[in-house]
């Protein structure tokens, strides 16, 4: 079995510094603000975005297509005696999947003794981290490529994300609410939780009103969803849009209820940023279901 090496997207949205750490190689999903575009390696300061994005700048994303994913591939296969898993962003957000699986396959055809697994996280954010650092932890446990791949499309639909927002403006410009209801909801203080279902997609799970109680609902979500995973989870992943405080919020409030006590806070990056807008408060665990 060959030597391996792990790929994923920007939109894990884990931090540089776990992402240097453990050797990963990132995918970049670009995005442009205000004329000027960003990349991984050319990124504007996460602060800063959401700042613009609060003073009224629309961001816009652009997926991975072939051409870029075929590139990435080959620098590394150039430089390393590997195989590739690349862990990407969901494919019911996306159409990112899809050219990384052309892309690997147009590689391969060049080097037929290689392999590259592209495996549908159908997720996103620290949710697609969380699996990366699922990945990872096998990875250093000894586990194989195909043990690890095996592991995600096994456990993958075990992956709960919970999440809500602060404005529903930014709902309605990604299309997922209506013109009237962002308006309405936003005249009486209405705050959506959602979920990211097993096709990969945003689905409402409820609405309430008020911003602590949404952040409450994600935790009250979270006692439903464990189950079996209760005593499973080694570590709780939250991303925000510069809200750190209600990150913490949600993570003294789910340490007090379930007694868990190691948590990766930290924020979501620009590509999700782009569509969720500040002040969205994302909670990742393992769960008996989405």
């Amino acid at each position: 079995m060959n030597e391996f090496v792990i790929v994923t997207d920007t939109t894990t949205d884990l931090p540089r510094e776990y992402v240097e750490k453990h050797h990963l190689y990132m995918m970049s999903l670009p995005y442009t603000l205000e004329g000027t575009s960003y990349t991984w390696e050319n990124p504007m300061p996460v602060k800063e975005f959401y700042d613009k994005m609060r003073a009224g700048s629309l961001p816009t994303t652009s997926q991975a297509n072939p051409e870029e994913a075929a590139t990435l591939y080959e620098s590394i296969l150039k430089e390393n005696d590997v195989d590739i898993l690349h862990i990407a962003f969901s494919s019911g957000l996306s159409g990112s999947f899809n050219s990384c699986r052309i892309a690997a396959a147009d590689v391969c055809e060049k080097y037929p003794d290689r392999r590259i697994v592209v495996v549908d996280s159908l997720a996103a954010t620290l949710g697609q981290g969380l699996l990366v650092y699922k990945a990872v932890q096998l990875k250093e446990a000894g586990k194989n490529l195909d043990e690890i791949a095996a592991w995600l499309e096994e456990n993958k639909y075990h992956l709960v994300h919970n999440f809500t927002v602060d404005d529903l403006f930014h709902l309605h410009r990604g299309g997922r609410l209506s013109k009237t209801a962002a308006i309405v909801g936003t005249m009486i203080n209405l705050k959506p939780v959602l979920h990211v279902d097993d096709e990969g997609h945003l689905v409402m799970l409820s609405k309430v009103r008020g911003r602590k109680k949404s952040l409450i609902g994600l935790v009250d979500c979270m006692e439903k969803q464990l189950g079996d995973w209760k005593d499973k989870n080694d570590i709780i992943f939250i991303s925000h849009g510069d809200c750190p405080e209600d990150a913490q919020f949600v993570a003294d409030l789910i340490k007090e209820r379930f007694g868990y006590e190691n948590f990766m806070i930290d924020y979501i990056g620009a590509t999700i940023g782009a569509h969720s807008g500040p002040g969205t408060v994302a909670l990742f665990y393992m769960g008996d279901h989405r």
